[in-house]
């Protein structure tokens, strides 16, 4: 299975603006730019489209080991915050916060925080940040 996203951007960073599409069409042409990323402009942003689909993978975790062990959860709701911070050498994301509040019946806080963890290592997006990075680049005339 493979699923794709394509970003377009065009003219210099500060005053240039790009648009982000999925291959589902969820985003389609969705603005994006230097406002967005590093202000407060209307728009998305790469940290933000990270968060929300760590966020979502490490619900659809945390649900499938919860399950595993006999405890189905009523609802899980996580928040993930994406720190994007100056370095040495430019820009970098830092740390990925995940926070996370479930209803589950009958279940422990103990028995819980193993799971939480399991998922937080185990979820593909988790994985992913952790990944190489492959590529292939040509400059069209």
């Amino acid at each position: 299975m493979k699923r794709s996203a394509t970003a377009r951007w065009q003219g210099d960073l500060k005053q240039g603006s790009g648009s982000i599409s999925t291959e589902s069409g969820v985003l389609s042409s969705s603005q994006y730019s230097f406002g967005t990323r590093f202000e407060s402009g209307k728009g998305t942003n790469p940290e933000e489209l990270i968060g929300a689909a760590h966020a979502g993978c490490f619900s659809m975790a945390l649900s499938k080991i919860l399950g595993e062990a006999g405890h189905t959860p009523e609802q899980i709701e996580t928040k993930a915050t994406v720190s994007l911070e100056k370095v040495d050498a430019g820009f970098a994301i830092t740390t990925i916060h995940l926070d996370v509040s479930a209803k589950v019946p009958g279940m422990d806080a103990n028995a819980f925080a193993k799971a939480a963890d399991q998922a937080k290592q185990g979820c593909p997006v988790s994985k992913v940040l952790r990944a190489e990075i492959q590529m292939d680049a040509k400059l069209i005339g």
